[in-house]
């Protein structure tokens, strides 16, 4: 009798230890599932490790030929670009209208006022940059103000 007593505690104990794993089991997929999804924290884990930076290897600088652009108040603006490319080689040809037309539509009609300012003319030259990056792709990597005159 003693024996079927200590048999049931122990079945008890195994079904109780049983439960209790499949328990914790269970949690800890719901969590990493939770993590996984990116619901965990809006910050990278520590231990992700940075994504290296590709490096871009600078080709070819294409001057173009300068323009005069209409800005505010019966005024223009010279400007003369250079598109810093990742085309290589000694006779790099590469049709600089599309770049044109973007700085064109950037800088028509802005005020002298902002052109004059550093941080006007910036914010301008990132959206130029912008545009020429869009249109040329991976071939322009930077502009070059060669000319930038205000009359």
């Amino acid at each position: 009798m003693a024996k079927k007593k200590s048999d049931a505690e122990g079945g008890e104990k195994k079904s109780r230890l049983m439960l209790v794993v499949i328990v914790l089991a269970v949690l800890l997929v719901a969590g990493g599932a939770y993590m996984f999804l990116g619901r965990g924290s809006s910050e990278a884990p520590a231990a992700a490790e940075p994504v290296a930076a590709v490096a871009v290897v600078k080709g070819a600088v294409i001057p173009l030929d300068p323009m005069f652009i209409n800005l505010k108040d019966e005024r223009f603006l010279k400007l003369g670009l250079a598109l810093q490319t990742t085309l290589m080689g000694e006779k790099v040809e590469l049709d600089g209208s599309m770049a044109k037309d973007a700085a064109i539509e950037v800088f028509s009609d802005q005020d002298v006022a902002q052109l004059m300012s550093e941080t006007g003319r910036a914010a301008l030259k990132e959206e130029l940059i912008e545009l020429v990056t869009e249109s040329y792709g991976t071939q322009v990597i930077d502009i070059y103000f060669t000319e930038f005159v205000m009359q």
